[in-house]
């Protein structure tokens, strides 16, 4: 089915893996932690208990470095049965520090797209996670100047995105959203009658994930890279 974008007035970007690189930062973290708690169980079996941890933490602490972290630390005492050294929360500590000190890695014709896109569109950002974490990323980034509106959400569900199209006054029919994820990016707006583009990245969190029967029906398309953009919509 031919997606038609004509109507659309307003295009929104996630951050995370859209924009710049973010997720394989935490791909590495767990193989640090990882190898800080071999001595205790299988690296399965910790990366599956820390999975599991943020998912029981995620309403307390939300998305995010800094829940990550606090998450990793939570794992480490119940894997451990809470005999692991302070040294080594120390390091988990560290690692977490490491993280929020990363540059910003712009993927590839992100400030082309931008640049243009701003020209003839209203820009905003829609990401998630910690406020100032978000906010350091995007003042390194360099790209502020092309956004009409930023928006650091404590969620991407249809509540969240209907609420800031709202604030906004943006008609759903006329707002275009671009992401790396089918369940923060794109369906709930499909499902709010606004249009979405997808942009898959390499590698997606586990709980980002989607079904196949999830996205059957859904009127989104997918693309390869950003600067495709600019052919549909210029």
């Amino acid at each position: 089915m031919e997606i038609d974008y004509k109507k659309i007035k307003v295009i929104g970007f996630d951050a995370d893996d859209t924009l710049w690189v973010n997720e394989t930062y935490f791909r590495d973290a767990e193989i640090e932690f990882g190898k800080l708690l071999s001595s205790y169980e299988t690296i399965n079996k910790i990366d599956q208990e820390l999975f599991k941890m943020e998912m029981k933490n995620l309403d307390l602490y939300g998305y995010g470095v800094k829940a990550f972290i606090l998450s990793m630390i939570e794992s480490a005492l119940e894997i451990s049965n809470h005999q692991v050294s302070t040294k080594t929360i120390e390091a988990i500590l560290n690692i977490g520090k490491n993280m929020l000190n990363k540059p910003v890695e712009l993927l590839d014709g992100v400030e082309e797209v931008l640049k243009t896109l701003s020209k003839k569109y209203r820009i905003i950002l829609a990401t998630k996670g910690d406020l100032l974490d978000q906010e350091r990323k995007l003042e390194k980034s360099g790209l502020t100047d092309y956004f009409h509106h930023i928006e650091v959400l404590s969620d991407k569900k249809e509540a969240n995105y209907s609420k800031l199209l709202n604030h906004l006054d943006i008609k759903p029919s006329e707002f275009l959203m671009i992401g790396n994820s089918l369940k923060s990016d794109i369906l709930p707006l499909v499902n709010i009658k606004a249009h979405a583009i997808h942009i898959p990245f390499h590698t997606t969190w586990a709980h980002e994930q989607v079904s196949e029967a999830e996205t059957n029906g859904k009127a989104y398309k997918t693309i390869n890279t950003l600067t495709e953009l600019l052919k549909i919509l210029n």
